[in-house]
C-alpha cells in the first residue's frame, strides 16, 4: 500500500523539520515548504493526501490564502496550525475551509493522532455503499456527493457530517456526538465547529436552514437529516 503523502507549510525551519521527522518516523511520506509560493507549487505538482499549513507564512500568500486557494480546487484535508488559541480564530480557520487545527505549541503525538484521523477520514472504500434521497445522491466508496444533479465539492470534514447524518435519518446527533465520532478523538474546542461546518455544507448543497431540504437544526440540541428516500 503507497504511503499518504503529506505537504507542509511552515516557515520555522525547526518547526518544519519537527513535523517532517515526526511524520516520516509515523510511516507517511513528506514534502515541506517554507513560503506559501512553493506550497501552492509543491500542492499542484506533488498532489498531497493532506495538507499542515502553519498561518503565518512570509511573502504575498500566507497560510489563510494558501488554505483558500488548496480548497477552492480540493477537498483534501487541511490541518491548520496556529500560535493562537482564542475560540474566534479556530472559528475563522474553519471558515477558511480547514478541517482542523492544532495550537502551536503541541504534542508530536497529538499532531499524528490527527493526521491519521482526517486520513481515516479521507480514506476511499470501494465496497462502501451509496445512498439516494430526493435531490441528493452519496457515494461513500468514491466520496462524491451529487446535488439536484450537480457534482458537489465538500471537504472531509463535511462529508462526514453529512454521511453521518444520512446514515440516521431523523436521528438528532447533539454537538458532542458530532464532533466524537466525526473528529475521533477527545475534542476540547468550541462546539461553534460543527456549527460553521454545517452552515458550509448547506451552502454548497444549497440548503436553507429555514426550510431544510436535507440538514434540519434541533434548536438547543444539534442537527438532524430530514431527506427522504
Amino acid at each position: 500500500m503507497a504511503k499518504a503523502k503529506i505537504l507542509v507549510v511552515d516557515d520555522e525551519l525547526n518547526v518544519l523539520e519537527l513535523i517532517g521527522l515526526c511524520l516520516k518516523n509515523a510511516g507517511f511520506d513528506v514534502i515541506t515548504a517554507s513560503t506559501g509560493e512553493e506550497g501552492l507549487e509543491l500542492f499542484d505538482d506533488k498532489s498531497p493526501d493532506l495538507c499542515v499549513l502553519d498561518i503565518m507564512l512570509p511573502g504575498d500568500v500566507d497560510g489563510r490564502e494558501l488554505c483558500q486557494k488548496i480548497r477552492s480546487s480540493s477537498p483534501v484535508p487541511i490541518l491548520m496550525l496556529s500560535a493562537r488559541d482564542t475560540s474566534l480564530d479556530k472559528v475563522l480557520l474553519l471558515e477558511l475551509g480547514a478541517d482542523d487545527y492544532l495550537t502551536k505549541p503541541f504534542d508530536p503525538d497529538e499532531l499524528i493522532a490527527r493526521v491519521r484521523a482526517l486520513l481515516r477520514r479521507a480514506s476511499r472504500s470501494q465496497d462502501s455503499p451509496k445512498l439516494s434521497f430526493d435531490g441528493l445522491a452519496i457515494d461513500e466508496g468514491k466520496r462524491e456527493i451529487v446535488a439536484d444533479g450537480s457534482p458537489v465539492e465538500l471537504t472531509a470534514k463535511e462529508f462526514e457530517i453529512l454521511l453521518l447524518l444520512a446514515k440516521n435519518p431523523g436521528i438528532v446527533f447533539s454537538r458532542e456526538k458530532l464532533l466524537e465520532k466525526v473528529w475521533g478523538y477527545d475534542f476540547f474546542g468550541d462546539l461553534r465547529t460543527v456549527d460553521v461546518h454545517v452552515r458550509h455544507l448547506r451552502e454548497k448543497l444549497n440548503d436553507d436552514a429555514d426550510n431544510p431540504r436535507f440538514v434540519a437544526t434541533v434548536w438547543g440540541v444539534g442537527y438532524k437529516f430530514v431527506g427522504g428516500r
